[in-house]
Order: C-alpha cells, then sequence, then structure tokens
C-alpha cells in the first residue's frame, strides 16, 4: 500500500508523519486490496486550533473517507483509521457477499 501523508498550511515533525504512516499501515491487516492511502493534516484557526484528519483509501474502484476533527493530530489520525476500519469492513463483507452470489449462480447453472 502506497501511503502519502500531506500538511496543509503547516509543516509538520516527522515524528507526526510516522505516526500517521504507523495507523495506517494498521488498515493493511483487515484488506490488502487497499492500493493508496492519502492522509491530509490541517487545521481550522490559528489559536485555539481545531486540527482536522482526512484519511482516502482508494480500493478497488471506490474510494472510502473519513474525517475527523478534534483538538490534537494524533487523537484526529485515530479516529479517522477507525473510521476508515468500519467502513473497509463494510466493504470487504459486501464483496465477499457479492462473490458468494456469484459461487451460488455458478453452481446452479452447472447442476
Amino acid at each position: 500500500m502506497n501511503t502519502i501523508v500531506t500538511c496543509r498550511h503547516f509543516k509538520a515533525h516527522e515524528e507526526l508523519v510516522d505516526y500517521a504512516k504507523d495507523a495506517a499501515e494498521k488498515l493493511d491487516h483487515y484488506y490488502d486490496g487497499i492500493m493508496k492511502c492519502e492522509i491530509k493534516l490541517s487545521y481550522h484557526k490559528a489559536q485555539n486550533s481545531v486540527k482536522v484528519a482526512e484519511v482516502i483509501l482508494s480500493v478497488y474502484k471506490q474510494k472510502i473517507t473519513a474525517k475527523v476533527e478534534t483538538d490534537d493530530y494524533h487523537k484526529s489520525i485515530d479516529g479517522a483509521i477507525v473510521k476508515a476500519l468500519a467502513q473497509v469492513k463494510k466493504y470487504k463483507e459486501k464483496l465477499h457477499a457479492k462473490d458468494r452470489i456469484q459461487v451460488r449462480r455458478v453452481r446452479s447453472k452447472a447442476d
């Protein structure tokens, strides 16, 4: 999986970029069909800012998007990864359900 971390309007520390990449690698354990993962970090205001993390996953013929706003980048990244993980699991279940239906059709035609 190709992971890209983009920071809008600021320069992130290497520690934060590495944290985001490590968090994205956790998604690869659940579904290996993820081709690309984009993590976009930004904020709304300069003082008392709201930190935003957006995770965009490219899977077969679809994009999965999760966005979380909190007061800390680590919390935002974790929340977005959890949301994206739930969507990946749902996508994977739908994909397997379609496969089961096709297998049943093939078996019924063969009988």
